[in-house]
């Protein structure tokens, strides 16, 4: 039998259906992968080995319902040190919450237990979900980064820790160390994901996103927890607008149509990363796509400025209490982004704000002639520092605009790290854009590959 750490999602999901191993066995085996390889990867801010196992005799002890509703039974998953966890410390990778324990879990948490889904512990997070890395090592190699600040999350699910985990994105937070670490890595329409219970960053423009390694994963954990929910006041606006997607059923009826988009960072890719997107494009189009080649209008050129604005502006006046409590124990990053979101005036703010429809709105025509963009998920594969997480400037648009965006192994760089590409859709689209992504996977056909040979490390 294949030894079960190496089980995606639905394939642990069918093994305990059928009975062919149990939950408390399974936790056991990624526990057993865990331990020699969490002091090189530290991948987990805490973790409690005889309490996943007791959550896993209690999931054994239940059963399966045989319903919708327990759609990942007796199934652990990582949760990013930003998002509550009751009784299970959320410090959010700053000595500054040393010691905090919510009462409460965050309703994306709550959601997935109510899966029947068991929360096997937190993973590490860049500070204050923002650009200071923690001490997570990339499984392809330890000198690289992983990526953030989902960095923990990325990197337990590339190492064969976790099947799934849950991360944030405020700009590049999922997609890029997803594509760092050669996983699947989904970041849905805002929204779409109660963000209820999360340390937030920016209001505005936090997302909930899902890591798997596969895109029917993907589609399966994200489908579990998307739902409207009131306590997420900055959230949907209306459940009348909402209908709860089954991101794992569609399948395309023809090729799709894709455009590769050049937005304006594109001098920031290198040679490889642009290679690879052009030469996954003829290979997409050899399967039958319809591939075109485009750049975004002007419009877009003040994306990332708006982006800053929002995100420093809305970031400081979230953290300034914490700030002006312990401003010597978070780091000179961190300060400098509250100091300098501190001094946008709130006319500038709004301002921002009203901009950054307008750009999704220019976004909303590209969009109808095409179903789904590709673009880089990075600049290139990950850089070999642990000093910073790498640049998130071509996830920025796809953030602001609140479009759904994943991303998926594309190749391999110089250094023999994983390559990616991003796929976005639109608007609440995420059904369709599970499809398209779910049809490019297979054509491209290096998911299961990237799967093996991380975890034959």
């Amino acid at each position: 039998m294949t030894e079960l750490f190496r089980l995606g999602l639905r394939e642990a999901r069918a093994g305990l259906r059928r009975g062919d191993f149990s939950s408390e066995a399974y936790v056991a085996a990624l526990l057993a992968r865990i331990a020699p390889r969490e002091p090189g990867l530290q991948a987990w801010a805490w973790l409690d080995a005889e309490a996943a196992l007791d959550k896993a005799r209690a999931a054994d002890a239940i059963g399966w319902q045989r319903g919708e509703d327990d759609r990942l039974h007796g199934i652990p998953f990582g949760i990013k040190d930003t998002i509550d966890t009751a009784g299970m410390p959320t410090e959010c990778g700053t000595s500054a919450l040393k010691g905090r324990v919510p009462d409460n879990s965050a309703a994306v948490v709550r959601q997935l237990e109510a899966a029947g889904g068991i929360v096997m512990g937190k993973t590490v997070t860049a500070e204050l979900a923002f650009y200071e890395p923690g001490p997570t090592r990339n499984p392809w190699h330890p000198a690289h980064t992983p990526g953030g600040s989902s960095s923990g999350s990325a990197s337990a699910v590339a190492a064969g820790f976790v099947p799934a985990a849950l991360g944030s994105q405020t700009n590049g937070s999922v997609i890029r160390p997803a594509a760092f670490c050669g996983v699947v890595g989904f970041k849905p329409s805002s929204g779409l994901i109660s963000r209820a219970g999360v340390q937030l960053f920016s209001k505005t423009l936090d997302h909930i996103g899902v890591f798997t390694r596969s895109v029917a994963d993907a589609a399966l954990f994200a489908g579990c927890l998307a739902g409207f929910d009131r306590g997420d006041a900055a959230g949907l606006d209306s459940a009348l607008i909402f209908r709860q997607p089954s991101l794992d059923s569609q399948a395309l009826a023809r090729p799709p149509r894709l455009a590769l988009v050049r937005t304006p960072v594109w001098h920031l890719a290198d040679a490889v990363q642009r290679e690879n997107l052009f030469e996954t494009a003829r290979r997409l189009r050899t399967a039958g796509a319809q591939v075109d080649e485009l750049e975004l209008p002007p419009e877009f050129d003040r994306a990332h400025q708006l982006h800053r604005t929002i995100m420093f502006g809305e970031g400081a006046r979230a953290l300034r209490g914490l700030q002006a409590a312990h401003r010597m124990q978070l780091s000179a990053r961190l300060n400098g982004l509250i100091d300098e979101g501190s001094a946008i005036a709130d006319d500038a703010l709004e301002q921002a704000l009203a901009a950054r429809l307008e750009v999704g709105r220019a976004l909303h025509p590209i969009l109808r002639e095409y179903d789904a963009l590709i673009t880089p998920p990075a600049t290139g594969e990950a850089p070999a520092t642990l000093e910073h997480t790498g640049d998130p400037a071509f996830c920025t648009i796809w953030t602001l605009t609140g479009v759904p965006a994943i991303t998926i192994p594309s190749g391999f760089g110089p250094n023999g790290l994983p390559l990616g590409v991003q796929i976005v859709g639109g608007y609440l689209k995420d059904e369709h854009l599970m499809a398209v992504a779910q049809w490019c996977e297979r054509e491209i056909g290096l998911g299961p590959l990237l799967a093996e040979m991380v975890m034959e490390t």
